[in-house]
């Protein structure tokens, strides 16, 4: 069991069970720490620990919101303490609504920035601890308290057994080139491809797409890897899955099983080869071993040929040189995360560590 939660495939497999297991426990912490001693106003603990911890799951967006959003709670209380001293102080409820709707509409104008977390939970825990001005100043301290312990709790518990976004993205990515491999290898061997299948082929790798883009500014505050660096890495994905995706649309799908083994002999495109080095990079990106992003020496990609061109039927002339396009994106793509490798290969960096 430890071996298990331990490794990171497996908690990138049961990323969701694992984090609703850290915010029930992290719940139930909160409850016995306030509830449990009766500590007044006590449930305000558990909403603001539900509010910092909530939708955060990746280690490298944990760093970040979870500072924001305690900045913001910290903010907001002890925005909520002054308009209850301003409140006693004066006495004047529409002074203190209108106070409390200024604050409101500046933290609305930062809720939309960089920033949105900070400026969103301000507001909110203003209300909490202020009420509408009307709440006395041992309630505000109260809740106050009750928000700090919450806080506490909130970010003890974000860094159990975090999933770090970088499995997350090697893991997605490693998916998608070996599904990419087996699409290209089925496509010039000859095997038929219903177009219902291609369809729900194509959706589940651009959808793993979209999501490896939403882990990016994780990923990059991770392994310190400047952003565009990752944006290069995605421009070749989507580049080799466009690239696929021309090859099975066009005229080369329509030809017969051999007519795309000619193809794929004549072409001299080194159909093993890339579809070797797919599998070779998703296996390195899956198991951490920059030895598998080498090219296998049987079988070298081709280079591209005219003579090679115009041996094929004038209609498979334009997938020829696809194919070699194809081919490059696959090879830049290899070498630009063995480029990476030292950054994004946790599991070598942790090992190198232990040693040292």
């Amino acid at each position: 069991m430890v071996r298990a939660v331990a490794s990171p495939y497996y908690r990138y497999r049961h990323a969701r069970v694992l984090h609703s297991l850290r915010v029930g426990l992290a719940m139930l912490v909160s409850i016995l720490a306030t509830t449990g001693i009766d500590i007044p106003h006590g449930i305000w603990s558990s909403v603001t620990l539900l509010v910092v911890i909530g939708g955060l799951q990746h280690h490298g967006n944990i760093r970040k919101k979870a500072a924001e959003r305690a900045a913001g709670t910290l903010l907001g209380a002890s925005i909520g303490l002054v308009l209850i001293l301003q409140q006693n102080l004066i006495g004047s409820l529409p002074l203190t609504y209108v106070l409390m709707s200024i604050v409101a509409a500046i933290c609305a104008w930062f809720a939309i920035g960089s920033s949105g977390y900070i400026g969103l939970l301000t507001a909110i825990t203003m209300c909490i601890v202020a009420g509408h001005g009307d709440n006395l100043i041992d309630v505000g301290l109260w809740r106050t308290l009750n928000v700090l312990i919450g806080i506490v709790i909130a970010l003890a518990f974000s860094f159990a057994l975090p999933l770090h976004a970088t499995y997350s993205w090697r893991y997605g990515l490693a998916d998608n080139l070996r599904e990419c491999a087996r699409i290209y290898a089925r496509l010039l061997q000859g095997e038929t491809i219903s177009e219902d299948e291609q369809i729900k082929s194509f959706l589940r790798i651009n959808k793993r797409l979209v999501q490896l883009r939403s882990l990016m500014p994780s990923v990059a505050k991770e392994i310190d890897v400047p952003q565009a660096r990752l944006e290069e890495v995605q421009r070749l994905h989507r580049s080799v899955l466009s690239s696929l995706e021309l090859l099975a649309s066009g005229p080369l799908i329509r030809a017969d099983a051999a007519a795309r083994a000619a193809f794929a002999q004549e072409g001299g495109i080194g159909v093993r080869a890339v579809r070797s080095i797919l599998l070779a990079t998703a296996r390195g990106l899956r198991f951490g071993r920059a030895t598998q992003f080498r090219i296998p020496a049987a079988s070298p990609l081709s280079p591209a040929r005219s003579d090679a061109a115009l041996k094929l039927p004038p209609d498979l002339q334009g997938p020829y040189w696809l194919g070699q396009r194809l081919a490059e994106q696959v090879d830049r793509l290899r070498a630009l995360l063995l480029e990476t490798e030292p950054n994004w290969n946790i599991e070598r960096h942790a090992r190198t560590l232990l040693k040292g």
